[in-house]
């Protein structure tokens, strides 16, 4: 076994990046504190394609070196906008006919493992209607988690499944595990 070359890993320039087909996922941070978290779900967009990224409230945004020093230069692939708050980015998501799910722990939240057979659920019960595959997916704050006024407003809640003592995950590493499940 052998590691892969930089030439074999076969990566997408960034002008590559922007006109290859995006998987219809977003990713939306609620009000997120730490430059490294939001450095680190740029990379992970970047990694699994997908169409963007709204940064909301005080969740810090491009260019930033720390956001950069986990980013590794997907700020550049990845397609991002700014809102003021929360409500705002999910409002303009579903204008654009996005169904959001907050990524939370709330009563009647979603077990990740079931959400695939949700969704073909979901979109099996009213066959006239096209079923929608743009998945908008909220992230909330390290501390607070997502708020209430925006869960007021998701089409659901997905919680992931946690078997320990903590029940709460980074959202780093929650983002990647969600886009995953999405991708794969």
């Amino acid at each position: 076994m052998r590691k892969l070359t930089m030439d074999e890993l076969g990566r997408k320039s960034v002008a590559d990046f922007k006109l290859a087909d995006k998987k219809p996922l977003v990713v939306v941070m609620d009000n997120i504190r730490s430059m490294h978290n939001v450095g680190s779900v740029f990379r992970t967009a970047d990694a699994f394609l997908i169409a963007g990224i709204c940064l909301c409230g005080f969740t810090p945004q491009p260019p930033h070196r720390d956001i950069q020093k986990t980013a590794l230069g997907a700020t550049e692939s990845v397609d991002w906008l700014y809102y003021e708050n929360t409500m705002a980015a999910v409002e303009a998501l579903k204008e654009q006919g996005y169904k959001v799910f907050a990524i939370e722990q709330t009563k009647g939240s979603i077990s990740l493992e079931n959400f695939k057979t949700y969704l073909s659920n979901a979109s099996n019960a009213d066959a006239n209607k096209e079923s929608n595959k743009a998945l908008a997916f909220v992230f909330g704050n390290e501390v607070e988690g997502v708020s209430e006024e925006v869960l007021a407003i998701c089409d659901g809640a997905v919680e992931i499944p946690q078997y320990g003592m903590k029940h709460s995950l980074n959202i780093s590493v929650a983002a990647a595990i969600v886009l995953w499940e999405m991708v794969r």
